[in-house]
């Protein structure tokens, strides 16, 4: 298996369908957001015209309203990776989602279900008072405190979720073991454009999205009876165009606000995946000439001294 992996904005999915084509490929989405139908400017969802007829999964498989954990992310893409080598095709897992990966490759500790009712509850406490839960970390889960971004409300409700449901701390649960990846070495890749040019890049696109119907699509989801509350609102760009049009601020402090969150969680992929185990980084944009040279050489080492397909 071949994962693809970065920043927003790096050119993965570029490179992703470059590795495809050279080496029989079939490409397995791991972004977040992606998942959803009906969210694609703001993704940089790529169309099925420009796929290449590559074969494309985990696209457009979930309904906004819908959620969706790590957990079930690494069962279902587990499967596709086993079909596509059934194939005799090479798995090119691609995505910037670094949790999503990680769950599919180490795999997952055992935790409790989802509890909705308490989950609300979480979410009420919230709402009233912003940023309650994650102080009710120091008392929980010290240890997921400090791993946790203090605005990142969906994983802060998730470790009291499991705290509360296992009675210990989630953060001491990661230690009682996982179900990693079993039949398949795995080479992952990750893209590092300067980042200069990088934020520049990030800017340019996110004033392209709102200039080019974001905002009319974010009107269109809502017009599908789909709430505001939905998850994908939550993310850079659909929450700006969602407070533009609900009168909370104007277009351009929602397209500069955009501009600087997506900059900031650029640079929060980026620390993440220093971190990411044997990840080999290649330098420059995913659709560049020399970038995708070096990226296949990688893999064409990497294949040689696996079992063929």
């Amino acid at each position: 298996m071949v994962a693809v992996v970065g920043p927003t904005g790096t050119g993965k999915s570029e490179l992703a369908l470059r590795i495809a084509e050279e080496f029989h490929g079939e490409v397995v989405n791991c972004d977040s957001l992606q998942l959803y139908r009906f969210f694609d400017i703001g993704t940089a969802k790529l169309p099925v015209e420009a796929r290449r007829g590559i074969p494309h999964h985990l696209l457009d498989v979930l309904d906004p309203d819908e959620t969706f954990s790590a957990g079930e992310y690494a069962r279902r893409a587990r499967e596709f990776l086993g079909e596509i080598t059934s194939r005799g095709a090479l798995p090119v897992v691609v995505g910037g989602t670094g949790f999503y990966l990680r769950a599919l490759v180490d795999g997952l500790f055992p935790a409790p279900e989802r509890d909705v009712r308490l989950r609300e509850r979480l979410l009420e406490r919230e709402r009233r008072r912003p940023g309650s839960l994650h102080k009710l970390l120091v008392r929980f889960d010290p240890g997921s405190r400090q791993r946790i971004h203090a605005r990142d409300v969906q994983k802060t409700i998730r470790a009291l979720e499991v705290c509360m449901a296992a009675r210990r701390p989630m953060s001491q649960m990661f230690s009682s073991g996982r179900d990693p990846l079993e039949g398949f070495r795995v080479l992952k890749i990750g893209l590092d454009p300067p980042r200069e040019a990088l934020y520049s890049r990030l800017e340019a696109r996110c004033r392209n999205m709102f200039e080019h119907g974001l905002v009319e699509e974010v009107q269109a989801i809502l017009a599908r009876g789909f709430p505001p509350s939905s998850k994908p609102f939550e993310s850079h760009g659909y929450k700006q165009a969602l407070q533009f049009l609900q009168g909370e601020m104007p277009l351009e402090k929602a397209i500069e606000d955009a501009q600087r969150n997506t900059r900031r969680y650029a640079k929060r992929q980026w620390t993440w995946f220093r971190k990411e185990p044997k990840l080999e980084w290649v330098s420059g944009f995913g659709a560049e000439e020399s970038t995708q040279t070096a990226a296949i050489q990688r893999v064409r080492d990497f294949l040689k001294k696996a079992p063929p397909y």
